[in-house]
């Protein structure tokens, strides 16, 4: 099918307008109606309608496969998409210079020195800037030996091997630094190019899909400088870039901000549950002794078990079967589902329990102290030591109490192939504990604290995926920004 008007992509396929696409689609919808209501007699009508709607869907099909799209006024079609007329499509050589680190034959591991000038490899690579954590650093003289692998400000380093798509702009705080042979440094040679737009450009995911699509490597994907130099950049008007930039950098301040915000609210929190939890500090209106237990007194434990995975009448039910995956994969405090569950008759043909809503979830194997609440009627498999609290006894202070408790619980595990604490060591854990009123206090307090940094994380989520938004509408040239010249959507 040959539509008039359209404009084509780099390959030559036809490009659908708006309207084109819809009545396709809606054609195709028609055929279905007819394909529906035709009898089955019909056999030859019925081979006719089947093969015209397969032959219009392959059409839609290949229309998204090859990125077919209408392009709008002002706009134009280039080999990474439609952008605006005015920004152009070049390779990364003609407005940068692509340089690999040293070979492992001009720095080894034991030239690294105590203090010196540091060297960035792979783990030191963020989207939000270079990682200042665990930096190997050399002496004056390596420094001088290979400066010709120095850093600048405005400097972009790239991974060369694993992770191709990681890549850091280097701030005034990295000059001078050296970077490894496992990265590639690009420095812009064009002064009609942005080092910080260039640095948001190559953190797209169009960019990074063009990267990935051209890394070599079975077992590992890698790059060279060559294959660097040949990825294709856009690049609007250098006041766009600026402006962009700025854009998306006030974005990455706010999510700065809430980073450190969040940080700020849970050193509070872990404060707060050493000065509350061992009775350093009270709150208004306590004053009564705290008791010594052990945890075996306050909780009844339960073991886990697993059903046999050779009868699948034991599987898929409706009793959520939780393991310690579950519980590191859940964020907050309460586990509210599982991967896997079980049938009655799983639960009924094993040693576990069904425990109740409110039941702690200890891990005690492997992830030895890891810990949630149940918010609804569970079972677990054998790497669980779960605590059903007795009378007189809070299960969300309980919850708080057990997580400064993981240092003990891990230096009482034994075992050769995994570690891990058994029912009687778990029991026998001492704990000093205020009356039921006074840790039902303690816990809404920690609470608080846990929801407003759980509300901090969501904005700050929210925040991300504003920005990855911004980003897929500014760096395509979707949406132009007021200060670029003329506001436009495409």
């Amino acid at each position: 099918m040959t539509m008039p008007g359209g404009s084509r992509d780099k390959q030559g396929t036809p490009a659908m307008t708006t309207q084109e696409r819809r009545l396709v689609q809606s054609e195709i919808g028609a055929l279905k109606k007819m394909l529906a209501q035709l009898p089955e007699s019909s056999i030859i009508e019925r081979m006719s309608l089947e093969a015209r709607k397969r032959s219009l869907e392959e059409e839609l099909a290949s229309q998204r496969q090859t990125g077919a799209e209408e392009v709008p006024p002002g706009y134009k079609r280039t080999e990474v998409g439609v952008v605006p007329e005015n920004w152009r499509v070049e390779t990364i050589s003609k407005i940068a210079n692509v340089k690999t680190g040293p070979f492992g034959s001009s720095l080894h591991q034991h030239d690294y020195v105590e203090e010196g000038t540091p060297i960035i490899t792979v783990e030191h690579l963020s989207e939000h800037g270079v990682v200042h954590d665990n930096l190997p650093l050399v002496s004056d003289s390596d420094r001088l030996r290979l400066k010709s692998y120095s850093l600048r400000k405005n400097d972009i380093v790239f991974s060369r091997v694993g992770s191709i798509d990681r890549n850091s702009l280097i701030s005034e705080a990295e000059d001078g630094w050296l970077f490894s042979g496992r990265l590639l440094r690009v420095r812009v040679s064009d002064h009609t190019v942005h080092s910080p737009y260039l640095s948001y450009h190559f953190h797209s995911e169009p960019f990074k899909q063009r990267v990935r699509g051209v890394a070599v490597g079975q077992t590992m994907a890698s790059l060279n400088t060559q294959i660097l130099k040949e990825i294709c950049i856009v690049l609007p008007s250098l006041p766009e870039q600026r402006t962009i930039a700025a854009a998306l950098s006030d974005a990455d301040g706010l999510i700065g901000a809430l980073d450190a915000l969040i940080e700020k609210k849970r050193a509070i929190k872990q404060a707060a549950m050493q000065q509350l939890l061992t009775g350093k500090k009270r709150l208004p209106g306590f004053s009564g002794e705290w008791r010594t237990t052990t945890l075996g007194e306050t909780a009844d434990i339960r073991n886990g078990a697993t059903p046999s995975t050779q009868i699948p009448a034991y599987w898929n039910g409706q009793i959520p079967w939780c393991t310690p995956t579950d519980i590191t994969g859940t964020p907050g405090k309460y586990l509210l589902e599982t991967e896997r569950s079980i049938t009655v008759e799983g639960l009924e043909n094993c040693a576990a329990s069904l425990l109740p809503v409110g039941a702690l979830l200890l891990c005690s194997r492997a992830t030895i102290g890891e810990i949630k609440i149940a918010a609804s009627p569970v079972c677990t498999n054998q790497g669980f030591k779960s605590l059903v609290c007795k009378s007189g006894i809070s299960n969300e202070f309980l919850y708080y109490l057990l997580l400064t408790l993981k240092p003990q619980m891990i230096e009482r595990a034994i075992g050769s192939t995994f570690l891990e604490i058994g029912k009687r060591d778990v029991a026998s854990i001492k704990l000093r504990i205020p009356e039921h009123s006074e840790q039902t206090a303690i816990a809404t307090v920690l609470s608080d604290m846990d929801a407003e940094i759980a509300a901090l994380e969501h904005r700050r989520e929210k925040a991300k995926q504003i920005k990855q938004g911004m980003m897929q509408q500014l760096l395509t040239g979707r949406i132009r920004l007021p200060s670029a010249g003329r506001v436009s959507a495409q």
